[in-house]
């Protein structure tokens, strides 16, 4: 399979925000795959991904609780991102046979709660890293 080496290549900074920490990020997830392999819950790659964050200096923020306000009030059910980066991107772990629909709705109502505008979702499911970026226009 033909696999596009995005780590080398520059895009549009207005159309890919965050390049260099998204580029970071997925970084650490392949380090984390490399070592862990495949077939783990997706607690055991938070916690991997928590170490070589620490190891590596990027701060993040894990298990970040969001509000929800509703008019004038706060709902009292709270959403949990897996982790924030950098106060920037939005990190949603996976284990799971595909990224589907429901993985990109997660991430997107939490950038919209957030007020980011870029997340990732890592799928440590295959055989390698699965990645998907989602962007979220003002």
């Amino acid at each position: 399979m033909f696999q596009y080496d995005y780590m080398n290549t520059s895009f549009d900074e207005e159309e890919y925000p965050l390049q260099k920490e998204t580029y970071k990020i997925i970084g650490v997830g392949i380090e984390v795959h490399k070592v862990l392999g495949k077939g783990f819950s997706e607690i055991v790659y938070k916690d991997a991904l928590e170490y070589e964050l620490n190891k590596k200096g990027i701060k993040f923020e894990r298990e970040k609780e969001f509000l929800i306000k509703y008019k004038e009030t706060i709902l009292p059910h709270k959403f949990y991102a897996d982790f924030v980066v950098e106060n920037q991107v939005i990190l949603e772990v996976k284990c799971a046979a595909s990224i589907i629909e429901k993985h990109y709705a997660q991430v997107i109502n939490y950038l919209a709660i957030s007020k980011l505008q870029v997340g990732l979702i890592l799928n440590f499911y295959e055989k390698s890293l699965e990645y998907k970026r989602v962007i979220l226009k003002s």
